[in-house]
Protein backbone atom coordinates (compact mmCIF):
# COMPACT_ATOMS: atom_id res chain seq x y z
CA UNK A 1 0.00 0.00 0.00
CA UNK A 2 2.67 2.26 1.26
CA UNK A 3 4.56 1.94 -2.39
CA UNK A 4 1.61 2.37 -4.40
CA UNK A 5 0.73 5.69 -2.82
CA UNK A 6 4.55 7.04 -3.29
CA UNK A 7 3.86 5.97 -6.97
CA UNK A 8 1.04 8.50 -7.27
CA UNK A 9 2.76 11.21 -5.61
CA UNK A 10 5.75 10.76 -7.42
CA UNK A 11 4.46 10.56 -11.08
CA UNK A 12 0.89 11.84 -11.02
CA UNK A 13 -1.32 11.42 -14.29
CA UNK A 14 -1.55 14.51 -16.82
CA UNK A 15 -5.38 14.68 -15.95
CA UNK A 16 -4.34 14.97 -12.67
CA UNK A 17 -2.01 18.06 -13.41
CA UNK A 18 -4.36 19.81 -15.70
CA UNK A 19 -7.24 19.82 -12.93
CA UNK A 20 -7.22 23.55 -11.29
CA UNK A 21 -9.48 24.52 -7.86
CA UNK A 22 -13.10 25.50 -8.69
CA UNK A 23 -12.08 28.92 -6.97
CA UNK A 24 -9.28 29.65 -9.30
CA UNK A 25 -9.86 32.89 -11.88
CA UNK A 26 -9.83 32.49 -15.36
CA UNK A 27 -6.89 33.69 -16.78
CA UNK A 28 -6.93 36.80 -18.83
CA UNK A 29 -5.43 38.93 -20.91
CA UNK A 30 -3.81 42.30 -19.84
CA UNK A 31 -5.09 45.28 -21.36
CA UNK A 32 -1.85 47.30 -20.89
CA UNK A 33 0.06 44.51 -22.46
CA UNK A 34 -2.19 45.05 -25.25
CA UNK A 35 -1.98 48.86 -25.55
CA UNK A 36 1.98 48.74 -25.25
CA UNK A 37 1.79 46.84 -28.22
CA UNK A 38 -0.88 49.22 -29.75
CA UNK A 39 1.31 52.53 -28.92
CA UNK A 40 4.38 50.58 -30.21
CA UNK A 41 2.55 49.78 -33.18
CA UNK A 42 1.49 53.65 -33.30
CA UNK A 43 5.12 54.49 -32.75
CA UNK A 44 6.70 52.81 -35.59
CA UNK A 45 4.10 54.37 -38.27
CA UNK A 46 5.63 57.86 -36.84
CA UNK A 47 8.58 57.69 -36.23
CA UNK A 48 9.87 58.92 -39.31
CA UNK A 49 8.06 62.03 -38.74
CA UNK A 50 9.41 62.20 -35.43
CA UNK A 51 5.76 61.76 -33.70
CA UNK A 52 7.01 58.60 -32.73
CA UNK A 53 8.96 60.14 -29.62
CA UNK A 54 5.23 60.56 -27.90
CA UNK A 55 3.77 57.04 -28.11
CA UNK A 56 7.32 55.24 -27.20
CA UNK A 57 8.00 57.09 -24.30
CA UNK A 58 4.11 56.87 -23.14
CA UNK A 59 4.54 52.95 -24.35
CA UNK A 60 7.70 52.32 -22.41
CA UNK A 61 6.30 53.84 -19.24
CA UNK A 62 3.41 51.58 -19.45
CA UNK A 63 4.91 48.62 -20.20
CA UNK A 64 7.09 48.50 -16.53
CA UNK A 65 3.68 49.24 -15.18
CA UNK A 66 1.83 46.43 -17.29
CA UNK A 67 5.31 43.79 -16.28
CA UNK A 68 4.72 44.74 -12.55
CA UNK A 69 1.07 43.88 -12.95
CA UNK A 70 2.42 40.65 -15.23
CA UNK A 71 4.35 39.35 -11.93
CA UNK A 72 1.91 40.13 -9.25
CA UNK A 73 -1.04 38.48 -11.65
CA UNK A 74 0.86 34.73 -10.94
CA UNK A 75 -0.15 33.33 -14.10
CA UNK A 76 -3.86 34.64 -14.04
CA UNK A 77 -3.15 37.45 -16.48
CA UNK A 78 -1.20 36.57 -19.80
CA UNK A 79 -0.39 38.84 -22.39
CA UNK A 80 4.43 38.60 -21.86
CA UNK A 81 4.35 38.24 -25.50
CA UNK A 82 2.40 41.17 -26.14
CA UNK A 83 4.48 43.01 -24.08
CA UNK A 84 7.04 41.81 -25.37
CA UNK A 85 6.68 42.82 -28.98
CA UNK A 86 5.70 46.23 -27.68
CA UNK A 87 8.48 46.85 -26.15
CA UNK A 88 10.53 45.79 -29.32
CA UNK A 89 8.17 48.07 -31.63
CA UNK A 90 8.84 51.35 -29.08
CA UNK A 91 12.32 50.66 -29.35
CA UNK A 92 12.84 50.55 -32.87
CA UNK A 93 10.49 53.69 -33.43
CA UNK A 94 13.06 55.40 -30.59
CA UNK A 95 15.61 54.79 -33.04
CA UNK A 96 14.05 55.69 -36.12
CA UNK A 97 13.10 58.97 -35.05
CA UNK A 98 16.55 59.83 -33.61
CA UNK A 99 18.00 58.75 -36.68
CA UNK A 100 15.60 61.22 -38.28
CA UNK A 101 16.45 63.69 -35.98
CA UNK A 102 20.02 63.29 -37.24
CA UNK A 103 19.22 63.42 -40.76
CA UNK A 104 16.94 66.49 -40.18
CA UNK A 105 19.77 68.62 -38.40
CA UNK A 106 22.62 67.04 -40.89
CA UNK A 107 20.67 68.53 -44.13
CA UNK A 108 19.64 71.75 -42.36
CA UNK A 109 23.52 72.07 -41.22
CA UNK A 110 24.53 71.37 -45.06
CA UNK A 111 21.81 73.84 -46.57
CA UNK A 112 22.83 76.60 -44.18
CA UNK A 113 26.55 75.97 -44.98
CA UNK A 114 25.78 76.15 -48.72
CA UNK A 115 24.06 79.58 -48.51
CA UNK A 116 27.06 80.99 -46.47
CA UNK A 117 29.11 81.72 -49.68
CA UNK A 118 26.17 82.88 -51.62
CA UNK A 119 25.43 86.27 -49.90
CA UNK A 120 27.45 89.65 -49.16
CA UNK A 121 27.17 89.98 -45.24
CA UNK A 122 29.54 93.08 -45.12
CA UNK A 123 29.21 96.62 -47.17
CA UNK A 124 30.50 96.91 -50.39
CA UNK A 125 34.09 99.09 -49.80
CA UNK A 126 34.46 102.13 -52.07
CA UNK A 127 38.09 102.72 -53.95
Amino acid sequence: MLERMTETVIDPSPTEMAQRHPLDPEPVRSTKAAAVLALGVAAVVTAPLVGGIIPATVGLALARQARGDLVQGKGYLTGVRQLRVGVVLVWIALVIAIGALVAASVVGLLSLAGDAGNGQDFPPTSD
